[in-house]
């Protein structure tokens, strides 16, 4: 396959596509809703950034084999993407299927309207990822640093990201941990607990003192997976989730109206850069 053009995120950005991830996001579908799962799937791909804005797709024909489905199948799933705006396809030596889509910019006000749309489903979210990715790392501890280089890479780039380009690498730093333990399972799942978080994660700011807590708390669990210390990955995991928890919960609290005229304009909770 030829290569495709630089990431937005620049080169190190663009060397974080991830194989490992992209398998378990597009296993084979049920032959049922073939079309409608394919869309899913790729949809899956494309929000938590496995394939980041201006990379490829990998070959229709392996595309269609990872799925499961036919090319005419996988044809049209594409087509409705394109017409939606999230891929294009490109003709020629170097073409293919190119992700087009860009994460908007964070809206704290849409995240808490996409929060009070389905609140009881938050907490949900949040205890089905806690109980799987503290299982991942345990699992992964216990194997002897297995993937330790892929995991280093993971770390690096995600505390070198700059704000714009994040939470896709956060995204990948937090997939290659499942991923890297070869379950199959375990990896689709903590897929669908990052998924079910995307659109709420990525509607409130990166904040920089957020980013240097969490760099240090991504190397507390590298540390305690690399060291095989499957209790302490399990706390180092814990502790970073519920982390995000907090900070999700804060952005989507409603603010509180004040008692009385107040004399400067309100500003934000907390320092957005």
């Amino acid at each position: 396959m030829a290569p495709a053009p630089a990431s937005p995120g620049g080169p190190e950005a663009a060397g974080t596509t991830a194989g490992g991830e992209l398998t378990s996001l597009l296993g084979p579908v049920r032959a049922g809703n073939a079309f409608e799962e394919t869309v899913e799937r790729l949809l899956s791909v494309i929000k938590l950034g496995v394939i980041p804005p201006g990379d490829r797709f990998p070959a229709e024909r392996e595309l269609a084999g990872l799925l499961g489905v036919s090319r005419i199948t996988l044809r049209e799933a594409i087509r409705a993407l394109q017409q939606a705006g999230f891929v294009e396809s490109r003709r020629g030596r170097f073409g293919g299927t190119f992700v087009t889509y860009i994460r908007p910019a964070p809206d704290p006000g849409e995240a808490r309207r996409i929060a009070l749309a389905d609140s009881a489903q938050l907490a949900d979210a949040l205890a089905f990822r806690m109980a799987l990715e503290t299982g991942a790392a345990q699992v992964l501890a216990a194997d002897d640093g297995r993937g330790r280089e892929v995991l280093l890479e993971r770390l690096a780039a995600v505390n070198k990201a700059t704000p714009g380009d994040y939470r896709r690498l956060d995204t990948l730093f937090h997939l290659a941990i499942a991923e890297l333990t070869g379950s199959t399972l375990l990896a689709a799942a903590c897929a669908d607990a990052r998924m079910r978080l995307n659109d709420l994660l990525n509607a409130i700011p990166v904040l920089k003192h957020n980013i240097v807590h969490t760099a240090q708390q991504h190397t507390a669990i590298v540390d305690a997976i690399l060291a095989g210390d499957p209790e302490r990955a399990r706390i180092a995991v814990a502790e970073h989730l519920d982390g995000t928890g907090a900070l999700l919960r804060g952005f989507l609290a409603t603010p509180a109206r004040p008692a009385g005229p107040s004399p400067r304009p309100a500003t934000a909770p907390w320092p957005v850069p």
